[in-house]
């Protein structure tokens, strides 16, 4: 694509986009532009609605990645090429809303033993102890964790804000044990091997990392690194702590996508009575 993708980088950039929203949006152009041998700026919507059927009906892609796929389009034929009258007819589809499988506390402690190294013991014990996206754990600097007020930066996070969380005792010990252990060069908490200290853990390497622990615990649960980010919220809403304040802690920018969480806490669904049980009026009458 060449000077077509340096300007949809840029818009890119201009909007706000984080960086791996950025290169997923470019790889799909990307990729619309080989399925048909030509230029994406010059292809109308018939390419265009026959590559994303291509998609669904050939490739049998995921709603979510369906989604993403239409969403880049939009993007690049709206803001990089001005020709909305490309995406026009083409709707953006409905992802289902499911609900995540929420590791117990015991489970989370089975995984945090289970690390096969200090270094993603101390990285997977900040996701869950601090409610930190995987990318926001893996670029964390020495700088951010501030002792003395017990609070994590958290610095140019999805959509480009900053964020204070909470420093939890125990995860500060285990940073220190972990600093103490490795002294990892750079400014990075977390560094990527071989990058001498100036680049962070890829998220990919955090997640092969969890898969073997995974494998090793035994867990029949679908559990990914942002699983940690999900056990933080919920456990944190079964213990009584206001919806927004882990909104705070979380980020979220709308209280609607905080309250996901009050629908897989078991906080009052494990205690209630089913209908099944309940005494019928005549069980309760007393005979004679």
């Amino acid at each position: 694509m060449g000077k077509l993708r340096d300007k949809m980088l840029t818009d890119l950039r201009l909007h706000g986009f984080a960086e791996a929203t950025q290169s997923a949006y470019t790889l799909r152009v990307r990729k619309l532009s080989e399925h048909f041998g030509r230029s994406p700026a010059v292809l109308g919507e018939t390419e265009v609605r026959a590559y994303v059927q291509h998609l669904v009906e050939e490739r049998k892609v995921a709603p979510a990645t369906h989604h993403g796929y239409v969403a880049a389009f939009s993007f690049f034929y709206r803001v990089t090429v001005g020709r909305p009258e490309v995406m026009a007819g083409i709707p953006l589809p409905k992802v289902p809303q499911k609900l995540p499988d929420v590791l117990s506390r015991g489970e989370v402690e089975r995984l945090l033993d289970g690390a096969h190294s200090l270094k993603y013991q101390a990285l997977f014990m900040a996701a869950y102890g601090a409610g930190l996206r995987i990318s926001e754990a893996c670029t964390l600097q020495t700088t951010d964790v501030d002792r003395a007020r017990m609070l994590i930066h958290v610095r140019q996070a999805k959509g480009g804000k900053d964020r204070y969380v909470m420093l939890s005792p125990r995860l500060l010990a285990c940073l220190e044990k972990y600093w103490r252990a490795t002294k990892p060069r750079g400014s990075y908490l977390f560094p990527c091997r071989g990058g001498g200290g100036n680049r962070p853990m890829p998220r990919q390497s955090a997640s092969k990392a969890l898969e073997k622990v995974v494998s090793r615990c035994g867990l029949s649960k679908h559990v990914t690194p942002h699983s940690f980010r999900h056990a933080f919220a919920t456990h944190l809403l079964e213990s009584g702590t206001d919806l927004r304040i882990i909104q705070r802690m979380l980020g979220h920018s709308s209280i609607n996508t905080t309250a996901r969480y009050a629908q897989v806490t078991t906080l009052h669904t494990s205690t209630l009575r089913s209908p099944l049980d309940l005494p019928t009026p005549e069980a309760t009458k007393e005979p004679g």
